[in-house]
């Protein structure tokens, strides 16, 4: 079964600035491809968050056992934000690549991932969120959580979600099995 060209409805709509969430994963990596063929020469932001050393130990339980050392607070979170200007870099070169007038945007997340997403997407303007899915399904989506489905559930715009090449096929191939019967 071919799949439908939503490309042409979804240029048909004016669509101003696009905001595409990029962490360096295969999803993220698909999610910048599928807006090239989506939003083609529009003006996209890519954005990475990084988490700040504190945000990270705030969500660890460090009353069990031994409490391990301290780190230079400055040091680690200075070293996160390069990563992340690293990647968004990678990012930005991708959505050029595939045809999108980019720039990158780095942000610490305060919050939840997804909350934080949805502040940038306000923050910037924009009028659609792409990202990309993790292919989390069953047990493991509902323990680890889901960034896309929290900014699809609490999002006042657009959301493109796009799966990874391996997450796809493997989703085809599934519904191909299906239909088969």
């Amino acid at each position: 079964m071919r799949r439908p060209d939503i490309s042409t409805a979804v240029q048909s709509q004016a669509v101003g600035m696009i905001l595409i969430c990029f962490d360096g994963s295969a999803d993220a990596r698909a999610a910048i491809q599928r807006a090239g063929e989506l939003f083609n020469g529009e003006t996209a932001t890519v954005l990475t968050i990084w988490q700040p050393f504190i945000q990270v130990m705030a969500r660890t339980s460090v009353g069990f056992g031994l409490v391990p050392p301290i780190p230079d607070i400055d040091r680690v979170d200075a070293g996160n934000k390069k990563r992340a200007e690293e990647v968004v870099q990678q990012g930005v070169e991708l959505a050029r690549a595939a045809g999108l007038d980019a720039k990158p945007r780095v942000s610490s997340q305060l919050t939840t991932t997804g909350r934080a997403i949805l502040a940038e997407a306000d923050a910037v303007g924009a009028d659609a969120i792409v990202m990309g899915s993790r292919g989390l399904t069953g047990v493991k989506s509902l323990l680890l959580g889901s960034v896309s489905h929290e900014v699809i559930q609490h999002a006042d715009r657009t959301v493109v979600v796009v799966p990874s090449p391996e997450v796809a096929g493997t989703r085809a191939q599934e519904t191909r099995k299906t239909a088969e019967g």
